[in-house]
């Protein structure tokens, strides 16, 4: 994600950018692909990002999920070759997608999801993770159907940051 979050902030604002946030954020900045970080690094990151530009860390959020997308089809194509749209992709987290993440990162802590079919294009997508950075997963969710060409929508019911026991993305395919 620092990879990613990186390139979004070079891409939209240049070069220096990525370094004047460092600074802010007190940060070193050497991460690496095949590295894990605290994910309060990132979060260190995205607040600097708010005050240097005025957007609000859950937008960012939602956008480096967005922007993530390509670069990880790009890293890890063998991920994305079995999937034809992006529901089949978002139902394999649990068991396919974050067993290749603990694959690459040892020890890395996921979140883990559940689902539910309320209807023939809706799922609800049930998140649990200590660091509730459900944003983060609606961005990576809007990024997919891009990335495949789709439209979807997302709200979310529940939301552990609001005190609820998880967060709920109730995700419609061909929004």
């Amino acid at each position: 994600m620092f990879n990613a979050f990186e390139e979004m902030i070079v891409g939209e604002h240049g070069e220096d950018a990525w370094d004047d946030l460092l600074d802010q954020a007190g940060l070193e900045g050497a991460y690496t692909s095949v590295g894990s970080y605290p994910y309060e690094e990132l979060l260190a990151l995205v607040g600097a990002a708010e005050h240097v530009y005025g957007v609000p860390a859950d937008d960012l959020v939602r956008a480096l999920g967005r922007s993530a997308i390509p670069l990880f089809a790009a890293r890890f194509p063998a991920i994305f070759e079995p999937y034809h749209d992006a529901r089949s992709l978002v139902l394999c987290l649990n068991e396919i997608i974050h067993a290749e993440v603990r694959k690459l990162y040892p020890g890395a802590d996921v979140p883990t999801f559940d689902y539910e079919f309320p209807g023939p294009n809706v799922v609800l997508m049930g998140y649990r993770s200590k660091r509730k950075l459900c944003t983060l997963g609606e961005g990576l969710v809007e990024g997919t159907a891009h990335y495949y060409g789709e439209t979807v929508s997302i709200e979310q019911p529940t939301c552990m940051r609001r005190g609820d026991p998880r967060c709920t993305l109730a995700i419609r395919f061909g929004a």
